[in-house]
């Protein structure tokens, strides 16, 4: 896959230009603070910022307007610097149309009073006060934006605040995934597992919401490609497998074989359309090559999984963009339904047959042969892995009733403990609200049966990447 893009973010700060003459100093130290909030936001190496700097009357409005709009930003961060006329802070983000993030953000947790009190100049006095009063200007712009129907959001604290921080790299980290999914390419090969009435969806919406653009591939073209695989590429393949991969002694070397040259072949689909994600399910006839490519497809689809291109089984189209967003988040993404309830100890595991995010592992994954693929064609080998120990997040996109789609999430804990040794994924989750309250609440959501898993607590950063998406997040627990 190509290196994603780098983002660009706007960052302007705002004043009112009378002041500036009138106290002597504040225009250069409210330009220091916002060169101190640009130079922490550029610590992200996938950022560009794109710094409107102060503006304070009409006139520098429109010009960081016309700037953000030809530099096509992605975000803007507006920095209350100071009280400010609403009228030169509404051209900007009314012209550009994207997510605006108010920075509520003051030098310091409080004036020392004090100290204030006893500078007796009373202009001196003012020109300190207006250095803090960055709060004063909020309501104005939140009732023009709302009266103008501009979606905005605050993070309101201190110029060191961390929860401050951590609500501004949330935003940071959602609009990258945002840029993400709308550069996304999305193979679908194959054909649904018919019947699953649940995961069928709409391409089109997939496309407008996401901004995915979804690549029809055939069977056929995978297997010719497959044809072409060299005895050295197999054998560097096998080298990845024993790898990335515990290999089990019974897996047989014709089996071994055929997932290496299986993977090298999804190798060069991948390459060839530029992909960032896969859904696949296929069957064939009985004994055709097209059943026994597919029986193949599980050690390559982890590999691609694990190294950012996370793939889908049962053509799980909706999944598959889940998986998406987990990775993007850094957090993994993998593949998953509902196993089994375990009143005894108040857990649920969670897995599936087919592809595993590898990076999330909790230990090495193992390679396991099958000698019959549950509910599916032919036999081969299939993975076995838990997901690592800790907080996890769980993600699924969903189509609603009403035509349009919804994020899905809760956040529990992977824990140790047993799970079925079947040559599946499966691990052990909780959650706060106990497995029972758990599983009817999820479920009234209406998501397929499957979800993305994801390492972390994520629910505060995919619920403000719903906010950039302009689509509703609902967070079970």
């Amino acid at each position: 896959m190509k290196e994603p893009k780098k983002i660009k973010i706007g960052l302007f700060g705002i004043g009112l230009k009378k002041y500036w003459d009138q106290f002597d100093g504040l225009l250069e130290r409210l330009q220091g603070y916002q060169t101190l909030i640009n130079k922490k936001i550029s610590e992200d190496e996938q950022i560009t910022i794109v710094d409107g700097g102060m503006v304070d009357t009409i006139d520098t409005a429109m010009e960081t307007a016309d700037m953000f709009r030809h530099a096509d930003v992605s975000l803007i961060f507006l920095y209350v610097s100071t009280y400010a006329l609403s009228a030169t802070v509404l051209p900007v983000v009314q012209k550009n149309k994207v997510p605006v993030i108010i920075l509520n953000l003051q030098p310091g947790e409080a004036i020392d009073y004090a100290w204030f009190n006893n500078l007796k100049d009373r202009g001196k006095m003012t020109g300190e006060w207006l250095a803090n009063c960055q709060a004063c200007s909020v309501p104005e712009i939140a009732n023009v934006f709302t009266r103008a129907n501009i979606d905005f959001h605050q993070v309101t604290g201190t110029h060191i605040d961390v929860e401050a921080w951590k609500e501004i790299t949330d935003w940071i980290a959602a609009a990258k995934v945002a840029c993400i999914m709308q550069n996304n390419r999305l193979g679908v090969l194959g054909h649904y597992y018919n019947g699953m009435l649940d995961i069928y969806t709409d391409l089109t919406l997939q496309s407008i919401v996401f901004g995915t653009y979804i690549q029809h591939i055939e069977i056929c073209e995978l297997s010719e490609i497959r044809k072409t695989i060299q005895e050295a590429e197999i054998k560097a393949k096998r080298n990845q497998l024993s790898q990335e991969f515990h290999v089990l002694q019974e897996c047989s070397e014709q089996a071994l074989d055929d997932a290496a040259k299986t993977s090298a072949a999804l190798d060069y689909l991948v390459a060839k359309y530029n992909l960032g994600s896969l859904a696949y399910y296929y069957e064939g006839r009985d004994g055709s090559e097209y059943e026994d490519l597919i029986s193949s497809v599980i050690a390559g689809n982890s590999i691609l999984t694990a190294h950012h291109v996370p793939v889908a089984g049962e053509y799980e189209i909706k999944n598959a963009q889940a998986m998406k967003i987990m990775d993007a988040f850094g957090a993994g993404g993998s593949f998953s339904e509902f196993y089994a309830l375990d009143f005894k100890e108040d857990v649920i595991l969670l897995g599936h047959d087919g592809p595993g995010h590898l990076a999330i592992a909790e230990g090495m994954p193992i390679l396991k042969p099958l000698g019959i693929y549950h509910g599916k064609p032919g036999k081969g080998l299939s993975v076995e892995m838990k997901v690592k120990h800790g907080p996890v997040t769980l993600l699924s996109v969903v189509e609603t009733k009403n035509g349009g789609l919804k994020l899905v999430i809760a956040e529990g804990e992977s824990v140790p403990g047993p799970i079925l040794e079947i040559g599946n994924t499966n691990s052990r989750y909780k959650f706060a609200t106990g497995v029972k309250k758990f599983i009817d609440q999820w479920s009234q959501q209406g998501p397929a049966h499957h979800c993305a898993i994801g390492t972390g607590h994520l629910s505060d950063k995919i619920t403000k990447l719903g906010k950039i998406l302009k689509i509703e997040v609902v967070n079970v627990c």
